[in-house]
C-alpha cells in the first residue's frame, strides 16, 4: 500500500475493512470514506481474519538496495560490539579495518542504529553553552565540584557533594540522601559563602545535578567538562579519593554522623594538610599568599 503520513489512516483501514466483512460492497465502503476499490481490496488482504484494531503504514524503506552492506559485515559489526563490551562506532571501526574489513564510519554507526545498539540523546535534555576553559591564576578563578556516590548492601545510596579550588586546593564537601538541582544549588552556595575567596567560574561533570537548569540558576558562570573525559576534573577526582580514604572509610553508613564530623576533616584538610601539589603547602597559606601579592 502507498506511503501516508497521516496518523488516522491506519484506524481508517480497519474501519473500513470491518464494513466490509459486515457485509458492505467494496464500492459502497469506497464511497463512504472517499478510496478507490482497488485500496479497498487491499486493505482486506492485509488485515488479519481475527480483525485489528489499526492497519499499520508499511515502512517507504525499500527492501534492498545495490550497495547495501553485505549481511556478514553487519554481523561482524554486531560481534565486534559484544565482543569489546559495548565499545564505540570509532573503536569498531578500526578493529574492521586491522581485519581488513574496509567500511566507512558512517556505515558502521547506521547499522548500530538499526540494531538498536547506540543510546540516544534524551531530546528533552538541553545542550550545555561551552564556555572555555579559564587559567587558576588564583583561587576562584576555576572551582571544580562533583558528587561522590557510596553504596552499602541493603542500604540507600548516600551522596557526597565535593567542591575544590584548583589553584589553592581549598575543598568543601556535604554529605547528602539525594542528589538533584535543588540539592546542588544549596551545596555550592554554602560552599561561596565559607570560602575566603569569590567564585569566578564553576566547572562539572555533565550528571544530571548539574543540568542546564542549574546553570541558569547558579548565577555564577559554569562549564562542563567533556564527556568520558575525568581528567578535565583531576583535581578534584584525587581529592574524592583522598576523602574516601581518610575520612569517609571510617564514618558510619549515616549521612547525619557523615555531616556531623565533616567540618573537622575539612578544617584538617583545608588548614593543616600539607599537599604535595602546591609544594607542600596548605590551602589557606595559598589563599593568603595571592591576596597578599593582589
Amino acid at each position: 500500500m502507498a506511503y501516508n503520513t497521516n496518523p488516522k489512516l491506519p484506524r481508517i483501514r480497519a474501519r473500513a475493512v470491518e464494513m466490509v466483512r459486515s457485509g458492505k460492497s467494496m464500492r459502497e465502503v469506497s464511497r463512504y470514506f472517499g478510496y478507490s476499490v482497488g485500496a479497498i481490496h487491499n486493505w482486506c488482504k492485509k488485515e488479519p481474519i481475527i480483525g485489528a484494531y489499526e492497519i499499520p503504514t508499511l515502512s517507504s524503506r525499500p527492501k534492498s538496495h545495490p550497495n547495501e552492506t553485505a549481511p556478514e559485515i553487519v554481523r561482524r559489526i554486531i560481534e565486534l560490539r559484544q565482543e569489546t563490551g559495548g565499545r564505540c562506532a570509532e573503536v569498531i571501526h578500526q578493529h574492521l579495518l586491522n581485519e581488513d574489513i574496509f567500511v566507512s564510519l558512517s556505515t558502521v554507526k547506521r547499522v548500530l542504529e538499526r540494531h538498536g545498539l547506540i543510546k540516544k540523546r534524551n531530546h528533552l535534555k538541553r545542550s550545555h553553552k561551552n564556555v572555555s576553559r579559564p587559567l587558576a591564576k588564583q583561587a576562584g578563578d576555576l572551582v571544580q565540584v562533583d558528587t561522590v556516590h557510596l553504596f552499602e548492601y541493603d542500604q540507600k545510596t548516600i551522596y557526597i557533594y565535593t567542591l575544590l579550588d584548583v589553584f589553592s586546593r581549598w575543598a568543601f564537601a556535604k554529605a547528602s540522601s539525594r542528589i538533584n538541582t535543588h540539592n546542588s544549588l544549596y551545596f555550592v552556595r554554602a560552599a561561596v559563602r565559607k570560602a575566603p575567596f569569590q567564585f569566578e567560574c564553576l566547572q562539572s561533570d555533565n550528571g544530571p545535578e548539574f543540568s542546564q537548569n542549574f546553570t541558569e540558576r547558579i548565577k555564577i558562570i559554569h562549564r562542563h567538562s567533556r564527556v568520558r573525559r575525568p581528567n578535565d576534573n583531576a583535581h578534584l577526582e584525587r581529592f574524592n579519593r583522598t576523602i574516601q580514604q581518610e575520612f569517609l572509610n571510617k564514618m558510619p553508613f549515616n549521612v547525619k554522623e557523615i555531616n556531623k564530623f565533616l567540618p573537622e576533616y575539612l578544617e584538617h584538610y583545608n588548614a593543616k594538610r600539607l599537599h604535595l601539589g602546591i609544594d607542600l603547602k596548605t590551602p589557606i597559606q595559598m589563599i593568603k599568599c595571592s591576596q597578599a601579592i593582589d
